[in-house]
């Protein structure tokens, strides 16, 4: 099997599902505002920013940002630690758990669609392969 044809393939189909497919849709919403969104809404409240940072593995000063950005739309609060005045948590308003669900709701509708047109046995080899792929990411220095 010449495997670096095969990788070639897989980039160039992978550019061709980036650029407007199904799966373009699933990484916005795993970054930036969407993915501080559905990260509060599995951690719950009162979560520090270094958290989420840590969770995206880019630096404090994009969270900042992006909590900016969510804090101008009314999506949550940042509030100074009543335990440690050093700290600030992150939590969301009702506005903003209800975008996170509106959001996880169409993530799931669009994933679940996806995995219709793929058929029973593509979308269960699909899904064993990307956990594959997650567990052998740290070994090729893809993820922290």
């Amino acid at each position: 099997m010449d495997y670096a044809q095969l990788a070639e393939q897989f980039l160039q189909d992978g550019y061709a599902n980036m650029r407007g497919g199904p799966q373009r849709r699933i990484d916005e919403s795993m970054r930036g505002e969407g993915f501080v969104l559905f990260f509060l809404s599995t951690h719950g409240d009162g979560v520090q920013p270094s958290d989420i940072s840590n969770a995206m593995n880019v630096s404090t000063a994009r969270i900042a940002a992006a909590l900016n950005a969510l804090e101008n739309k009314g999506l949550i609060t940042r509030n100074i630690d009543k335990g440690d005045r050093r700290r600030i948590l992150v939590a969301m308003t009702p506005e903003g758990k209800q975008l996170a669900q509106q959001r996880q709701q169409n993530m799931l509708e669009h994933t679940t669609r996806m995995f219709e047109l793929l058929g029973e046995d593509d979308a269960v080899a699909f899904v064993r392969i990307m956990g594959k792929l997650r567990d052998i990411a740290p070994k090729m220095g893809l993820l922290g």
